[in-house]
């Protein structure tokens, strides 16, 4: 009795992965057309796609991505490391040149440009291993946000399409994200360039372009030059709750006339042209833990990851190598 079990088993087995694979070259037909009517040629689809099958461990990550939970400075302690600050102030040497050349021409601080590197991909050492197409393909035919990838893997379709980007080389993580900079297509076709103008933007393997690229999405996203995220700050106790949180609610004046000082507990202002600038208090791990005012520029790094604890992250990794 248990044999005959076994063998309907693998029979059922057999049967979904044909429907499956039935279904999925149904969709593929549909994406195929849709990608025709937004200008990408057939060629280009049949050569991107040929043979891509759904990723199992592509739907079973987005399925089940794991709840957790960290207070602000488990993530801190997580995301910068000491290791980390240290391997960033290395990288910033090691690269001290052509940082600074990409910052003079984007007006973006080079500090900013190695921790949004370090912080996504470990300094270029974690980019992913799963081909992007295959993966935008695999959710959008059975994602939680299927609209979403699909706008996405028609973006990567126009990588292919108009710059030329070999698609075996477009590697990222399991939901999309490329190269060492992980822009999702939709962010490498608006922002990544190629620094020395030749060729299509190649943020998988060109320092250059990975830098440029990265300065060109905080410039074009709104980028201050001369400011920089903010500073952390002792508030006194008992701030009125509503002052505490985004957008910028008070000048730095005004911040300054209600007791916030800097952490090692000097002025909050320092030079009169200073006053003006207005600036929002974050407590990210409650009234018990550190204070920050942020600027303008906290807001652009938030349009790349939209996390407090993430671009706070990112400002505690650029003073690091500041």
């Amino acid at each position: 009795m248990r044999w005959w079990l076994f063998a309907l088993g693998l029979l059922f087995c057999a049967t979904s992965a044909s429907a499956q694979s039935t279904d999925f070259v149904t969709w593929l037909q549909g994406m195929r057309q849709d990608a025709l009517t937004q200008g990408i040629s057939g060629a280009t689809f049949d050569r991107a796609l040929s043979g891509v099958q759904p990723i199992p461990r592509v739907i079973e990550l987005d399925h089940k991505q794991p709840e957790l939970t960290l207070t602000f400075q488990e993530y801190i302690d997580r995301v910068v490391p000491q290791t980390r600050r240290d391997a960033a102030r290395q990288h910033y040497l090691d690269n001290q040149a052509l940082l600074e050349e990409v910052a003079r021409r984007y007006q973006v601080p080079a500090r900013y440009i190695v921790a949004l590197w370090g912080i996504e991909t470990n300094f270029g050492e974690r980019i992913g291993t799963y081909p992007v197409i295959a993966a935008l393909a695999t959710l959008a035919y059975d994602g939680r946000r299927a609209a979403f990838f699909r706008k996405e893997l028609i973006n990567a379709l126009k990588i292919v399409e108009n710059d030329h980007v070999d698609p075996s080389t477009m590697i990222g993580s399991w939901a999309g994200a490329m190269g060492q900079s992980q822009f999702m297509p939709s962010s490498y076709l608006r922002f990544a360039v190629s620094y020395s103008g030749n060729g299509a933007p190649d943020i998988w393997n060109k320092p250059d372009d990975v830098f440029a690229s990265i300065a060109n999405y905080l410039a074009s996203s709104g980028w201050h030059p001369g400011q920089g995220l903010g500073w952390q700050v002792i508030a006194p106790p008992g701030l009125d709750a509503s002052l505490i949180g985004m957008p910028a609610k008070r000048s730095l004046a005004e911040w300054s006339a209600l007791g916030i000082k800097r952490s090692d507990g000097t002025p909050l202002v320092n030079n009169p042209s200073e006053s003006t600038q207005r600036a929002a208090l974050l407590q990210p791990g409650g009234a018990e833990g550190p204070s920050f005012l942020v600027t303008d520029n906290f807001s652009v790094i938030l349009r790349w990851n939209n996390s407090s604890y993430f671009a706070l992250a990112v400002g505690y990794l650029a003073e690091s190598v500041k």
